[in-house]
């Protein structure tokens, strides 16, 4: 790669900034005019899933063993793991079953995953894509009527948005590489919840009664609801019994039962007959294949930085952020002023403007992933960057020559996902995002659990307004990109900390705050999880609503930010390795909780 032409380019996109000039062709830039797909691109971006109150948590200690996830009774059922001498992998895999009876809106066997995880008995990090996968028969205009994308909730709730689910894929993947309980025992705390049923929690209660969509299928009406409509209240015993079948059904035969069989066509059934109707068969299912890639890593002051490749554009992000952050004097001010704010929202809009463009399946476009974290370009990105003044909408650079040859992506990207962290007494670490994509997924229920609408991640147009191909695209048999966003640091070769949360593609930005308060401002994991959420998806700058945040709005305003205070239900969860043993802390604004011993 010629680097002095790179960093020309790029210098000459933060000229065109200051100019209001559209530099590269299709590309609009700040202050000159968008066209129709761009005014799309800028509209208010949604939560995966609503806001539903907070809770305190105080740091949690632990000498051995440590397991963080989104609900008490997952993280539970994983620590009882690690005592009956699991690893981390057994007892990620156990929280996983139960996340998918309790957290139904987020995750579970009809969705996806990322995992990063940290072998002790190789000293490295690896990475496992369990991402679902577009139908054979998927094609580019999949989600296109005429000449526009379709709108995204009419996309959403529907069998079109459904891909081939690869969680199970995954775990099974990780376990054969990783695990140590037999895989049966990994079901039984998951099996016997469904049996014996659980209390609808608080935070399930209000997302079904503020659901419409998901009353509308009566299979998912018939579980979720009561006759009248209104959701179970909050404390009723919920059971599950063909969910306990089905993880039987997995626990004894292996993920063939979920990819062949009776389950396999059950869910091609369910497809098929919605009023939209999707067109995955049972080749896709018995075809999906989970795939061990190479974790992208990055060196960042003093520790290293370790994340899931794309298709994820989250850990790359957050890198590139934390890289451009260090070129400016955001450590100078206290971390919820107004220009460490401003700070942070500038540089969330150069990385998300590069992962709008370059990032996709690798197994289908070329992701210039070691040209977007090159020292030299960072630097010059972060030159971009004023003191005094917004970039406003920041555009992609060109790390690698492909600016002219890529068109601007129009994925809303709302995943509703869930995160898992997980530490044994030998220091295995896994960090695991996964999803069903918006809350509920596509609100297809199927012998227990819900199919997702991960489809909806990709673009939903294929080109752009120019005609040029977006990365993006739905293909056959593609991965969408995402923005979930497992890491894990190492300091001295060793794990440090291991962190991740839901957000759709807020993460970026959620995981980005909490990294930054643990590794530059020394708080502990539970303070920098608790720090108000902030930051900039390259459209609006962002502030948690009803924080200490809300004081700098006229500020950031003053200095051309188009602010939102909006609710930001993430759902960090993370575990710092100390000289006294383990810190753990899961985010007051959903239900988890971290457990040790």
């Amino acid at each position: 790669m010629n680097k002095k032409r790179v960093l020309f380019r790029s210098f000459v996109l933060g000229l065109a900034i200051e100019l209001g000039l559209a530099f590269a062709p299709g590309i609009a830039l700040a202050k000159g005019p968008l066209d129709p797909l761009q005014k799309a691109m800028v509209a208010e971006d949604i939560n995966p899933e609503a806001a539903t109150g907070r809770v305190q948590h105080k740091v949690v200690h632990a000498a051995h063993f440590m397991v963080t996830s989104a609900n008490p009774l997952a993280s539970e059922a994983g620590l009882a793991m690690l005592k009956q001498g699991g690893n981390a992998v057994d007892a990620l895999i156990a929280a996983q079953w139960v996340l998918n009876l309790v957290e139904p809106q987020s995750s579970g066997l009809g969705g996806g995953a990322f995992i990063v995880s940290y072998d002790a008995r190789q000293h490295r990090v690896r990475a496992f894509d369990g991402r679902e996968t577009a139908p054979a028969a998927a094609r580019s205009d999949r989600f296109m009527r005429g000449h526009k994308a379709m709108p995204f909730w009419d996309a959403v709730n529907s069998g079109r948005s459904v891909g081939t689910p690869g969680v199970l894929r995954a775990l099974a993947l990780l376990h054969n590489q990783q695990g140590h309980l037999p895989w049966k025992a990994l079901f039984a705390p998951a099996i016997q919840l469904a049996e014996e049923g659980f209390e609808v929690s608080p935070r399930l209660h209000a997302l079904l009664e503020q659901n419409t969509a998901l009353r509308q299928q009566p299979a998912a009406a018939a579980y979720f609801y009561q006759p009248d409509g209104h959701a179970w209240p909050v404390g009723h015993r919920l059971r599950n019994p063909a969910l306990a079948q089905v993880l039987r059904k997995i626990a004894e035969q292996g993920p063939d039962a979920f990819y062949t069989g009776p389950i396999a066509q059950d869910i091609v059934d369910a497809i098929a007959h919605h009023p939209v109707p999707g067109d995955m068969t049972l080749a896709d299912l018995a075809g999906y294949r989970a795939v061990e890639r190479a974790p992208v890593c990055t060196p960042y002051k003093s520790y290293e930085l370790c994340g899931m490749p794309p298709p994820s554009s989250g850990p790359l992000a957050v890198m590139q952020m934390l890289k451009i952050l260090s070129h400016t004097p955001i450590d100078h001010y206290p971390v919820d002023s107004l220009m460490a704010v401003h700070y942070f929202a500038e540089a969330g809009k150069l990385a998300y403007a590069d992962r709008d463009f370059y990032v996709a399946d690798p197994d289908f476009v070329d992701v210039p992933v070691h040209a977007m974290l090159d020292a030299k370009y960072l630097a010059l990105r972060a030159g971009l960057i004023r003191a005094d003044r917004s970039i406003g909408v920041a555009p992609p650079g060109d790390p690698a020559h492909m600016l002219a040859r890529r068109g601007r992506d129009d994925s809303p990207e709302i995943p509703s996902t869930t995160h898992i962290v997980v530490v044994d007494a030998q220091s295995n670490v896994v960090s695991m995002t996964s999803t069903i994509e918006s809350a509920f997924g596509s609100k297809i229920f199927v012998d227990g659990f819900l199919l997702n609408n991960q489809l909806t991640d990709f673009s939903l147009s294929n080109v752009d307004a120019q005609g040029k191909p977006v990365a993006n695209r739905v293909e056959p048999l593609k991965r969408p990109r995402s923005s979930m966003s497992p890491m894990i640091v190492l300091k001295d070769g060793k794990p440090f900390m291991a962190i991740g949360s839901p957000g759709g593609s807020a993460i970026i930005n959620f995981v980005a705050k909490t990294l930054r308060g643990v590794l530059d401002r020394g708080l502990d994991i539970q303070q920098a999880i608790d720090l108000p959420n902030r930051g900039s998806r390259n459209r609006f700058t962002e502030l948690e609503k009803n924080t200490d945040l809300h004081g700098l709005a006229a500020g950031l305003r003053a200095m051309g930010h188009d602010v939102r205070e909006v609710d930001f239900p993430s759902g960090l969860q993370g575990v710092v390795f100390t000289p006294q043993g383990l810190e753990g802390g899961a985010d007051p604004r959903r239900e988890g909780e971290a457990v040790g011993g």
